[in-house]
């Protein structure tokens, strides 16, 4: 049988399901929510035959049959050679009925006239019998939605995708604000090639106009601190879950001065980091043949 890991994700509404498959999509798992349960066996046997290894399922109470038979099925499985890890996640009830009033989601239970708590106790009694069979019990009372995805990064790491994709590009201020950029740089203060006729028709990866930018002082100095910035924030976004930065320089036309500077801090960072194989640094410049 082809060896892959299998991870059942489980527990009571509220306590982070969504987050935790979420996180494993990251980390390279396929991932399903709320499969049927007569289903899994088939499904798994699907599994086997493709190149999936990894897969990670939530199944819980909007699933009707779960609770009654989730655990022939999950017997019938295990008989198989299928080794599933069993994540029950779980949260003191207060923490539960506080979350469902932040996101002011309907609990899977809830009818006319049942109150949420009701609805709580009677999900637990449900599960009951599907919690023994849990590797492992995690309770997310005290977890941020960050300290869940570490959580699960930590135990996985293994087969964690981690490394921060940071892509740097070029823009031109003059053909509008990029709409995905997380930081952006203004470049505009520093000496325009524009004016300079024989760099005009040139573009910054032109060696002259790379030149004529960065003899500058300012460039220099710039370019020192947006450096020392981004070895301070990339640990601290990379800790925080963060899969995708994206870093915009601009300049008026998006042709010399962001795409020197751009170029430059490509070449900085990827020399000055001290883990480098935990990011994948790319360049690209949005605007550089618009005029």
């Amino acid at each position: 049988m082809k060896q892959f890991k299998l991870v059942i994700i489980t527990g009571t509404s509220g306590a982070g399901k969504s987050t935790a498959l979420k996180t494993f999509e990251d980390l390279g798992f396929f991932c399903v929510d709320n499969l049927p349960l007569f289903l899994l066996p088939k499904f798994l046997s699907l599994v086997r035959e493709s190149k999936v290894d990894k897969v990670a399922l939530v199944m819980d109470i909007r699933e009707k049959q779960f609770a009654q038979k989730g655990n022939d099925i999950l017997r019938e499985i295990e008989s198989r050679g299928y080794k599933p890890e069993i994540l029950f996640f779980d949260a003191q009830n207060e923490v539960i009925i506080r979350r469902f009033k932040e996101t002011r989601r309907k609990h899977p239970l809830a009818k006319k006239g049942k109150s949420i708590t009701e609805s709580i106790i009677e999900e637990r009694k449900y599960l009951q019998e599907i919690r023994k069979l849990a590797t492992q019990i995690i309770d997310t009372s005290s977890f941020s939605v960050h300290d869940l995805k570490r959580w699960i990064e930590a135990r996985y790491k293994e087969t964690a995708l981690r490394r921060l994709n940071v892509h740097i590009f070029s823009f031109g201020f003059k053909y509008g604000l990029p709409y995905e950029a997380d930081l952006v740089l203004d470049v505009r203060f520093l000496p325009n090639p524009y004016f300079v006729p024989e760099l005009k028709a040139l573009d910054g990866r032109d060696e002259r106009v790379r030149n004529y930018v960065m003899k500058s002082e300012e460039m220099q100095i710039f370019l020192k601190k947006i450096l020392d910035l981004l070895q301070f924030l990339l640990p601290f976004y990379k800790r925080e879950g963060k899969n995708y930065l994206n870093i915009a320089i601009g300049c008026t036309g998006g042709k010399h001065r962001s795409v020197v500077v751009a170029e430059a801090l490509t070449k900085a960072l990827k020399g000055s980091l001290d883990n480098p194989y935990e990011y994948d640094i790319s360049l690209t410049h949005r605007d550089i043949l618009a005029g």
